[in-house]
């Protein structure tokens, strides 16, 4: 009889091809954001994954360790080359927590919590990102300022306000929806508040017209 808890050889080629496509199209996804969003030292990149939705299926119903493996190895080499700082969000089960370097989460002042995630209770993806970094520990909530949410696993929640859609050629990691978003400050002010740095400058006169006025400061 056949062991039901072992991935059958249908599973297998499912993974396989899943493999495939996070490593020829996940690299596409994170160009595209790294050229949409200011990406360097200190930016936090969430991250939020269904390696089931990535190999077709349903989430939380055929979660692979294997494909959450690729994803964060792709994922691991981006930040490396962009030096960014990433957090891996388990699911729902781990109330989405996130996966993050003990050191960089002390740094930041964020809360830890205690569990360890597993495919079932808190998924793949933070699962091998655990094991991936060397002082890994939970959080509960960060501030991203940007992220990649592949198979509609809700990152939102972990974003830093405001959040702008960013868009990529790519639209699916295997068969997984992906989305993804960069962060703005708010705009604050009325109709005379002034965003653009050419205008603020002329405004102010610093653009060698001289055409600052007393009567707008009120």
């Amino acid at each position: 009889m056949a062991d039901p808890t072992k991935p059958t050889e249908a599973a297998f080629d499912k993974q396989a091809w899943a493999i495939e496509q996070v490593r020829r199209d996940l690299p596409i996804v994170l160009a595209d954001l790294y050229r949409a969003a200011r990406i360097g030292r200190d930016t936090l990149l969430v991250i939020g994954a269904s390696t089931s939705e990535v190999v077709g299926e349903r989430i939380g119903t055929a979660t692979s360790m294997a494909v959450g493996q690729a994803i964060v190895d792709v994922i691991q080499a981006f930040a490396a080359e962009a030096g960014c700082e990433v957090a891996f969000q388990c699911c729902e089960h781990l109330n989405r927590s996130l996966v993050v370097s003990e050191r960089y989460a002390k740094r930041r002042g964020w809360r830890e919590v205690s569990a360890i995630p597993v495919p079932g209770a808190g998924g793949a993806v933070a699962a091998a990102a655990y094991w991936a970094i060397a002082d890994a520990c939970l959080v509960d909530a960060v501030e991203a300022d940007v992220g990649v949410d592949i198979g509609d696993t809700l990152i939102g929640m972990h974003l830093r306000p405001v959040a702008v859609p960013v868009r990529s050629q790519v639209r699916e990691i295997g068969k997984a929806h992906v989305t993804m978003a960069r962060s703005r400050p708010p705009l604050v002010g009325g109709t005379r508040a002034v965003y653009d740095r050419d205008e603020a400058r002329r405004r102010a006169g610093l653009d060698g017209s001289h055409h600052a006025s007393a009567d707008i400061d009120n």
